[in-house]
């Protein structure tokens, strides 16, 4: 979205109708991918640095009409013309270094993973959006190609942060099932006031094996998408900490931690997990005013959704700081204090949904002079050029990827091969930095 969305004045405020004839909506409810079922390899389950990455899912709109992607592509392959580095089932690495694949009747586009650290999530921001890019400048030569026009609609993006085995073993109650519940009475209110609109329907949050994922709606500003994804690792490190995950946690930190009283989550409405729907709640959040205090919390109090959303991100700031970039970080502030409008104060959600890449675009906010590629980004991008790499006196040449954070090289002598993974290979980062050039 262009930078003066978020410079708005606010103004009346009205009740949005909803109407499911909005928009296409696909089935939601998914089987667990293969990867998903499957443990990692022994002795490599967890990533050693921690990391994050972001999805975005479009609905497709031809000439006007919404579509599933599967039924007029086919394959990502007959929308890409540069050869793409085959990932998994039916998805593929973009030369920028993301993967696009259909998924139930939408387009969806998945950052590499990226190592938890400061400015992690500008960093994921910024190749999520490469990315998209990339994809609607492939669609555009489509359309010449076939006389069609082709629109991206933003439908959802999900912020992953992954669950690491601690250094001790956990008990029973610090299971990333019992931190995905925990998590949602913390994220909804300072996530809705970042990312939803006034159609927005529910934050969830997703127990993924061995990362917890975020779902919100697609929030067609890249600022406000980043500065989510730095809220949501932020929170998330910090209670990953936390002795135990059970909810009666919350307890002593009532005051700290606004929890709106009766707020019960509901089912995810895709694999497992838990939303904060609207229907969870005595009034619509995503429709009142969030300047209004009428929310009845646990611990005695009645506050605005901004109060509530401003207190929750106060009592994590520290660890929020310690990820963010200085400018994400200002705005995160400035939103949570009303100096910044946050979407839900408009009259309704802006056409920059309905036109990802044309009407909102990436402006190059975190250009690599200022914050350099992560380490894991760099190894992605070596494999998914096909660069070689000497290991031990070997040739070593990627041919593809398992998942997120495996590499397969063919060995050049015997033609044989082997699956390295991204922690692995950073040990041959210089190497293979240095082959490169």
């Amino acid at each position: 979205m262009k930078r003066d969305l978020t410079l708005l004045s606010r103004g009346d405020r009205r009740r949005v109708a909803r109407s499911p004839a909005d928009a296409f909506v696909p089935d939601r409810r998914k089987r667990p991918r293969r990867e998903e079922r499957l443990p990692a390899p022994a002795g490599d389950r967890d990533l050693s640095y921690g990391a994050i990455g972001m999805e975005a899912e479009f609905t497709v709109l031809l000439d006007g009409q919404s579509v599933k992607p599967e039924d007029v592509f086919k394959s990502p392959t007959n929308i890409v013309r540069a050869p793409m580095m085959h990932r998994t089932g039916r998805s593929y690495h973009l030369p920028t270094g993301g993967a696009v694949y259909f998924d139930t009747g939408v387009i969806e586009i998945a950052t590499p993973m990226i190592e938890i650290d400061a400015g992690c999530a500008a960093r994921a921001g910024r190749s999520l959006w490469e990315n998209i890019l990339y994809l609607r400048r492939e669609l555009d030569a489509w359309e010449k190609t076939h006389g069609h026009t082709v629109e991206l609609s933003g439908f959802s993006t999900h912020y992953n942060v992954s669950f690491n085995k601690p250094e001790a073993p956990r008990s029973k109650h610090c299971t990333v099932q019992k931190l995905a519940l925990l998590l949602t009475y913390i994220l909804p209110t300072p996530v809705m006031l970042l990312a939803a609109n006034r159609r927005s329907t529910g934050i969830g949050v997703r127990p993924r094996g061995n990362r917890v994922e975020v779902t919100a709606d697609f929030t067609p500003d890249a600022s406000l998408m980043i500065a989510t994804a730095t809220l949501c690792v932020g929170i998330i490190k910090s209670v990953m900490r936390w002795p135990t995950y059970e909810l009666a946690e919350l307890a002593q930190w009532r005051r700290d931690i606004p929890v709106i009283r009766d707020f019960r989550p509901a089912p995810h409405s895709s694999r497992k997990g838990w939303s904060a729907k609207y229907t969870c709640y005595r009034e619509n959040p995503f429709l009142v005013d969030i300047d209004d205090p009428r929310w009845e919390t646990t611990g005695g109090e009645t506050l605005s959704l901004r109060e509530m959303a401003g207190r929750t991100t106060r009592y994590f700031w520290p660890t929020i700081r310690r990820f963010a970039d200085p400018f994400t970080l200002r705005l995160i502030g400035s939103v949570m204090r009303g100096r910044a409008p946050s979407l839900l104060e408009l009259d309704d959600r802006p056409p920059e949904y309905d036109s990802v890449g044309r009407l909102c675009q990436w402006d190059d906010l975190f250009p690599e002079r200022v914050l350099p590629r992560s380490r894991y980004e760099r190894v992605l991008g070596h494999a998914i050029k096909g660069e070689r790499l000497m290991m031990d006196r070997e040739v070593y040449t990627p041919v593809g990827m398992q998942g997120w954070g495996h590499v397969v090289f063919r060995k050049e002598t015997d033609r044989s091969r082997h699956v390295l993974s991204l922690d692995y290979l950073l040990d041959h980062l210089d190497n293979w930095d240095s082959g490169a050039r």
